[in-house]
């Protein structure tokens, strides 16, 4: 093949390439620290006047439901998909092909469902060479946030919370709705701030959670909150 054939057909690769992605409702998350891009090893100031630099945020986002108007659903299948930080390309998620109906909800969970975190290690986000998977007795962490504060009485002040849990009374997932009320010709924008996090939490008294119980429930909740429509 010619080097002008080769370029011919990588210009038709690409435009394929975008007009797929352009074609596509996408699910697209914004991580942020209060007003401002959140960015590992940056130093934040939180409401409680604490400095924290973070240096691991992932979640898991899973079971993603979108409700029309004309009262039709689509159900995302294998539906587990990693929020990292560290990769870009995890904030945007894909969907379904876009079409001229109306968004009336989308909903989906933090976390993963009892049910996976029981058939063993899986694969693609749910791999555990991901960091995210404790084991079959403990299954996934659903949320992991990780990093220091003089306020931490800690070794090198450093903050781990491992959040998650798959059995009463300490099941951890947290389920999220939003109304929409949007075209889904239209991208569906979801923030995340870790700001309400640490607002929420003294990181003097607790600042180490890595195992299912009381206080990760309640963390959980905490969490929950961090979750907001664009």
């Amino acid at each position: 093949m010619t080097k002008k054939n080769w370029l011919a057909l990588l210009v038709l690769f690409t435009f394929q390439f975008y007009a797929q992605s352009n074609d596509t409702l996408r699910l697209n998350f914004k991580v942020n620290f209060d007003k401002f891009p959140l960015e590992l090893n940056k130093k934040f100031i939180t409401t409680k006047k604490d400095t924290v630099t973070l240096t691991t945020f992932k979640c898991y986002i899973s079971n993603i439901e979108i409700q029309y108007s004309d009262k039709t659903v689509f159900k995302q299948k294998n539906s587990y998909h990693l929020i990292d930080l560290e990769n870009p390309n995890s904030f945007q998620i894909p969907l379904t092909k876009k079409n001229d109906k109306q968004i009336a909800r989308v909903i989906f969970n933090i976390g993963i469902d009892s049910l996976t975190s029981t058939a063993g290690a899986l694969s693609g986000d749910l791999d555990p060479t991901k960091g995210m998977y404790w084991a079959w007795q403990s299954g996934y962490i659903n949320m992991k946030i990780e990093g220091n504060s003089p306020s931490c009485n800690t070794r090198k002040n450093e903050f781990q919370f491992h959040i998650g849990g798959y059995l009463q009374p300490y099941y951890a997932i947290r389920k999220k709705v939003f109304t929409v009320n949007q075209s889904a010709t239209k991208h569906i924008n979801i923030g995340i701030d870790a700001s309400i996090f640490f607002a929420e939490i003294n990181l003097a008294k607790t600042n180490s959670v890595m195992i299912p119980g009381k206080i990760a429930m309640e963390l959980a909740d905490i969490s929950a909150k961090m979750f907001y429509l664009e």
